[in-house]
């Protein structure tokens, strides 16, 4: 695993333990090298989001139970991965996101400044 640190270059802070969520399902949206799909982003889930992201191929509102998987609802927080969280920009869909405990490693792809516009409003 990469260092556990936030975009602010802090100690990562947790996502969500209910749903657990995170590549490692440890409640925390931490990377490393066999996290390909680097599932950094902490958001905040919403109707349209879910819908959105179900239309484009990644049903995150599905439970599977045979994986112990509940299926995200809206309220929820949940780590997405990078590459979903860039489209969802591109397409005007992008879910509003909790930056201390989004991981330092989506900074390679996009920059702190624009990550705060999606910023959820504490």
């Amino acid at each position: 695993m990469f260092k556990p640190l936030n975009v602010f270059n802090e100690r990562l802070q947790p996502c969500s333990r209910k749903p657990m969520t995170g590549f490692y399902r440890d409640g925390s949206c931490n990377s490393g090298l066999d996290n390909q799909g680097r599932h950094t982003v902490c958001i905040l889930a919403t109707d349209e989001f879910l819908e959105y992201s179900r239309r484009v191929g990644n049903n995150l509102s599905t439970p599977m139970p045979q994986y112990g998987f509940e299926g995200v609802k809206a309220g929820d927080k949940w780590c997405l991965a990078t590459g979903n969280f860039l489209r969802a920009i591109e397409h005007g869909k992008a879910p509003k996101v909790f930056l201390e405990s989004t991981h330092i490693a989506i900074l390679e792809e996009i920059d702190l400044e624009t990550l705060k516009g999606y910023a959820v409003e504490v």
